[in-house]
C-alpha cells in the first residue's frame, strides 16, 4: 500500500531526469561541484527543485558532503544529493579537488547529451571531445521536482543517498544507454532520461525498505503500517469528507494514538496534511485541465468554490485562477 502511495507523489510533483554528463577521470581525481542553488537556473530554468546523481561506471572513488563522513564508491555504486549539496567526488578525500564552473555548465546546457568531460590532470580540462577510456569514469545526472504547493516526499529525504552496486539493473542501464546515446541510436536519449527516474525510484524504494528503527518523516509514516493505510486512503480519495474519527477507525487505532503518533512521525497533524494535499491535488487538476475552478474544488473535498478558493490562497499564497494561468504559461 505505502509504495502506490509513493508512485501517487511521485506522479504529482512531475519528477523528471534530464542533462547527462560523462566523466573521463585520470588515476588521481578530485572533482568539486557547488550547491545546485549555483547550477539549478541553468539545467531547468523552469524547476522548483533540483537533485542530482553520479554512478561510477569505473574505478572507484570517494563521495563527501560537508558535514557527513566520506562515503566509498565502488563501481556501479550511485550517490543521489536530494537537496542539492555541494560536495566532492576523489580518489582520495584530502586531495584537492578541480571545482565545476558553472560557465560549463551555461556553455553545454543546450548540447546534445550525455556530454563527455575529460580530466586530462587536475589542471586540463576539455569537454565536447569523444570520451576516453580513463581508469575512472562517472555518468552524472540531474532530476527535477515540484516543491510546492505540496511535496511531502523532499523534507524526508537524507542529504545523501548512496546506493552501493548489488541489484544495480537500473544504474548499469544508465551507462550502457548514454553509450548508445553517444553512437546516435534512436531513442536513446529519451530512454535514458526514463532510466535516471527509474533509479531515482528504486532508491526510494530501497531507502524505505531500509529505513532504521525510530526514524521519523514522510517515508517513515508511510512505512507505518497503521499510517501508511491511512495515507493511502487519504491520497486515493482526497475528495472524501475525512474525519480524525474515520482515518483512526481505517487505521486500527484509537483517535488520540492516531493523531499522536502521526504527528510525531509526519510533524503534522492528519487533517493538516489532508488539507495540503488535497491542494496538491487540486494543483493538479488546474494545470492539466480546463475544468472550471469550483469542479476542481469538487474533485478534491469543498463544497463551494469560494471555500476552495480561500484554502488555496492560504496554503499557495495565490488564487487558484492566477495560479493556474501561470502554471499553464509555464508549461
Amino acid at each position: 500500500m505505502g509504495i502506490d502511495t509513493l508512485s501517487d507523489v511521485l506522479r504529482s510533483v512531475r519528477l523528471r531526469g534530464a542533462v547527462f554528463y560523462q566523466l573521463s577521470l585520470p588515476a588521481n581525481w578530485a572533482v568539486e561541484t557547488p550547491p545546485l542553488r549555483d547550477l539549478a537556473g541553468l539545467l531547468f530554468p523552469d524547476a522548483e527543485h533540483v537533485m542530482e546523481y553520479h554512478v561510477l561506471t569505473r574505478g572507484s572513488g570517494w563521495a563527501t558532503v560537508a558535514g557527513l563522513a566520506p562515503v566509498r564508491l565502488q563501481p556501479g555504486d550511485t550517490i543521489i544529493l536530494p537537496h542539492g549539496d555541494g560536495h566532492v567526488l576523489s580518489s582520495d578525500p584530502s586531495q584537492q579537488p578541480a571545482r565545476i564552473d558553472p560557465a560549463w555548465v551555461a556553455a553545454t546546457r543546450d548540447a546534445p547529451k550525455p556530454i563527455p568531460i575529460v580530466f586530462h590532470s587536475q589542471y586540463e580540462i576539455t569537454w565536447g571531445e569523444p570520451a576516453q577510456n580513463g581508469e575512472n569514469q562517472l555518468t552524472c545526472g540531474f532530476l527535477s521536482c515540484d516543491r510546492h504547493p505540496f511535496n511531502p516526499l523532499l523534507g524526508a529525504l537524507p542529504r545523501l543517498l548512496h546506493l552501493p552496486a548489488s541489484g544495480a539493473s537500473a544504474r548499469t542501464d544508465l551507462a550502457a544507454l548514454a553509450a548508445r546515446v553517444e553512437q546516435n541510436q534512436p531513442g536513446a536519449a529519451a530512454l535514458l532520461e526514463r532510466a535516471s527516474e527509474t533509479m531515482f525510484i528504486d532508491a526510494l524504494r530501497r531507502y524505505l525498505e531500509h529505513l532504521p528503527a525510530g526514524s521519523t518523516g514522510w517515508l517513515a509514516g508511510l512505512r507505518d503500517p497503521q499510517l501508511g493505510r491511512a495515507l493511502t486512503l487519504i491520497h486515493r480519495t482526497p475528495a472524501r469528507p475525512w474525519t480524525i474519527d474515520d482515518l483512526a477507525r481505517a487505521a486500527g487505532l484509537s483517535r488520540s494514538v492516531f493523531c499522536a503518533r502521526f504527528l510525531r512521525l509526519l510533524g503534522q497533524p492528519p487533517m493538516q496534511y489532508l488539507a495540503r494535499w488535497r491542494m496538491e491535488a487540486a494543483a493538479g487538476l488546474l494545470r492539466s485541465s480546463r475544468a472550471p475552478v469550483a469542479s476542481v474544488a469538487l474533485d478534491v473535498g469543498y463544497e463551494s468554490e469560494a471555500a476552495f478558493a480561500r484554502a488555496f490562497k492560504r496554503e499557495v499564497g495565490t488564487s487558484p485562477a492566477r495560479w493556474r494561468r501561470e502554471h499553464v504559461a509555464a508549461g
